[in-house]
């Protein structure tokens, strides 16, 4: 099982898309929670975190603190899942569950943008203030795997 922490500080308005594609891997029990990064009293959030059961976070130490699972999948709001990605994390998982960079759908063609999240252990993203999805990655050594 899986926390999900999603950074919407820069595109919460991109938010819904991902919520609604993680709702699959929530059914599924893959997902356990859903966690959101947000400004303080950033428009909407509070209300789609009522409508979705998500919980709102000032930060990502704050919502790691937050987290029910020991593993967490760190994303950006504006992240798109791939095709089969409930079945690609749980075979990472069931393999050998080590941090990796997860791949998105990528944005504006063959050399678009590709966006990416990080699963971790949540042991390894506690304490770190100021923590963004690059820094994660850079600081924690992860490297790209074709998962989600």
């Amino acid at each position: 099982m899986l926390t999900v922490i999603i950074d919407a500080r820069a595109t919460a308005d991109r938010l819904p898309a991902l919520l609604a594609q993680l709702t699959a891997g929530a059914v599924d029990g893959l997902v356990r929670q859903v966690l959101i990064v947000a400004a303080d009293g950033q428009a909407g959030i509070d209300d789609l975190c009522e409508e979705t059961g998500a919980e709102a976070h000032a930060s990502l130490e704050a919502a790691a603190e937050a987290a029910r699972a020991d593993r967490l999948l760190v994303l950006p709001a504006d992240f798109r899942l791939r095709d089969g990605w409930i079945g690609s994390l749980e075979g990472h998982l069931t393999r050998s569950g080590e941090g990796a960079v997860v791949s998105g759908l990528s944005e504006g063609g063959l050399f678009g943008r590709r966006p990416f999240g990080v699963l971790v252990e949540r042991g390894r993203l506690e304490g770190r203030r100021g923590a963004d999805l690059q820094r994660l990655r850079r600081d924690l050594g992860l490297r790209a795997r074709r998962i989600g």
